[in-house]
């Protein structure tokens, strides 16, 4: 007999949580979203299975345990982590949560470089301005070509130092792999943030775009509120 079990947990949890599962040897089964429609929000449920123990139950008395995350109360616009980085078959799901009701499934570990395929246009696919499309590919870029600049700028460091370290090259080229460009990591780290702030902004317009107007309103005046009180907390 097929039990389950349902454990709700806070959304900053839910990767300690499936990384517990990970290494109990759980197995991934599904994962699935819904929609309360009393108050709007989202519930998301993702199914486990440990087969070892699984095993040793039906073996004892033909039942075996279901194990259920289950995270409550999720804002449309509250990004969620993607447990793709522990289970790489929970992507189709993510991908169906995102494009029937519009979660926003972050750092996805596939073959996207942590963000959905998109298209350009409202339907049938994901909601996806050419806006935000172009700031996503732009992100992309900048991130790789950051990365392949600081690889570059160890690369050099590290022959550099064994060129002028004769007899202690083989020490002082590892040391210097191990310790990038400072400069060069750091324009780097520059570049990628401020990607990824326009990424961010770019967003947030497609999101507002789709609201009523109204509603919208409120929502800038919140941002920019909070946006002001960061600012005075940063001077101060």
């Amino acid at each position: 007999m097929q039990k389950a079990i349902y454990t709700t947990v806070e959304l900053d949890a839910l990767l300690s949580h499936v990384q517990a599962l990970k290494g109990s040897g759980a197995r991934f089964v599904q994962m699935h979203a819904e929609r309360n429609v009393d108050d709007g929000t989202y519930r998301l449920v993702y199914t486990f299975i440990n087969v070892r123990a699984a095993q040793e139950q039906i073996a004892q008395d033909g039942s075996y345990a279901i194990e259920n995350l289950v995270v409550e109360g999720i804002d449309q616009y509250q990004e969620i982590p993607s447990i793709s980085s522990y289970y790489p078959a929970v992507f189709p799901f993510e991908n169906e949560a995102h494009d029937l009701f519009g979660l926003a499934i972050t750092d996805m570990q596939i073959d996207f470089k942590g963000f959905f395929y998109q298209v350009s246009t409202a339907e049938p696919m994901s909601v996806i301005t050419p806006e935000v499309k172009a700031a996503r590919e732009k992100a992309m870029k900048v991130r790789a070509a950051a990365e392949a600049k600081a690889r570059k700028a160890a690369a050099e460091k590290a022959a550099a130092a064994a060129a002028a370290a004769g007899e202690g090259a083989g020490d002082a080229a590892g040391a210097a792999v191990a310790q990038p460009a400072t400069a060069a990591g750091s324009d780097a780290q520059h570049d990628e943030a401020a990607a990824k702030v326009a990424l961010k902004a770019a967003e947030m317009e497609a999101k507002l775009a789709a609201m009523d107007p109204e509603k919208a309103a409120k929502v800038r005046a919140a941002l920019a509120a909070k946006a002001a009180r960061d600012k005075q907390k940063k001077e101060a």
